[in-house]
């Protein structure tokens, strides 16, 4: 796309006319056009594909703790000391009994999340008749996030109902390596792609303000567009005490929506999700339901978004938005 001369505006009008960006393409205008203009070609982009609905899910942590790999930023890896609680996959019912409660509320998805380079063995069996128990007793749609799978297990994870499945790329393949050292960027790759290969529709993001620059979090955008990534998390890094990433200061509110208008206008038709770091934005994210995110992880989560399901639910309302089709 030619982008030399163009307003925000005109670029998004050319987005919904069908063109799409691309790492060849000059993106420069991200950077220097006021966020104002941004954020309206943003808003312009998700009211054509998105309509009014936001797209609400919520997780719960199925296994917490002890993990072997060294995310820096992650309070679950065993090589950092944050004290948090760790225990063992929990019992189907238990978790059952929360998707019962989200469900209630109306939220459009329901993930089980668990510590770890892969879960395995044993705790994956659980994982499995836990999830054909939700399948069973509810009509909520099931997402997971287990980590580096087989084509065995993302096989399994389908036939149980899970028909979404959670792994983010975290940052740029250049920046990766700053984060994490135990396993590579291909192999998250890799593990995108085997779950899309059998059926799954795939959640992928990231995690802003771990050191990274915007040309960054661009490079992450275009990974993601190039992928088909249909749900995209943006995290606002929260430092935990404890972790390698712990010094490190919160984004302004500026920086974190600049970010999400430029996800939208590289991945127009999907679902650009806020996650962590809510909090750091007025209103808790309201202005950015209205210029580039159309969803958002509510509720309990793995890390404070400051947010909750009805909270969320009359912040919609407020705007003329809806979780429902």
């Amino acid at each position: 796309m030619d982008t030399k001369n163009l307003t925000a505006e005109k670029i998004a009008e050319k987005i919904i006319s069908g063109e799409r960006l691309t790492r060849k393409d000059d993106v420069g205008f991200f950077l220097t056009t006021p966020l104002e203009e941004l954020q309206h070609g943003a808003h312009l982009i998700q009211k054509n594909f998105c309509g009014n609905h936001i797209d609400l899910c919520t997780i719960i942590n199925g296994k917490s703790g002890r993990c072997g790999e060294d995310c820096k930023y992650c309070a679950q890896s065993a090589r950092h000391k944050t004290g948090i609680d760790e225990y063992n996959f929990l019992p189907a019912k238990e978790i059952l009994t929360a998707a019962k409660v989200n469900e209630k509320f109306g939220v459009n998805r329901f993930s089980i999340v668990t510590s770890g380079r892969a879960l395995s063995g044993k705790d994956f069996d659980k994982a499995i008749a836990a999830y054909e128990l939700l399948r069973k007793n509810l009509k909520i749609d099931l997402c997971a996030s287990h980590g580096i799978l087989t084509a065995e297990q993302f096989k399994r994870l389908r036939a149980a109902g899970v028909k979404s499945y959670h792994h983010n790329i975290e940052t740029s393949r250049r920046f990766f390596p700053q984060i994490c050292t135990t396993h590579t960027f291909d192999d998250r790759i890799n593990t995108i792609k085997l779950a899309q290969k059998f059926g799954l529709n795939v959640c992928s993001g990231g995690i802003i303000g771990m050191g990274e620059n915007f040309s960054d979090r661009i490079d992450m955008a275009f990974e993601l567009a190039e992928l088909k990534i249909e749900s995209i998390p943006i995290n606002a890094l929260m430092a935990v005490k404890g972790t390698a990433l712990e010094n490190l200061s919160p984004l302004s509110a500026e920086e974190i929506l600049r970010t999400i208008a430029i996800f939208r206008f590289i991945n127009p038709t999907a679902n650009i999700r806020l996650a962590a770091g809510r909090k750091l934005l007025p209103d808790k994210g309201a202005s950015a339901f209205l210029n580039g995110a159309s969803a958002s992880i509510t509720g309990n989560m793995l890390t404070t978004s400051g947010t909750t399901i009805k909270g969320d639910l009359e912040i919609l309302q407020s705007l003329g938005l809806t979780n429902r089709d």
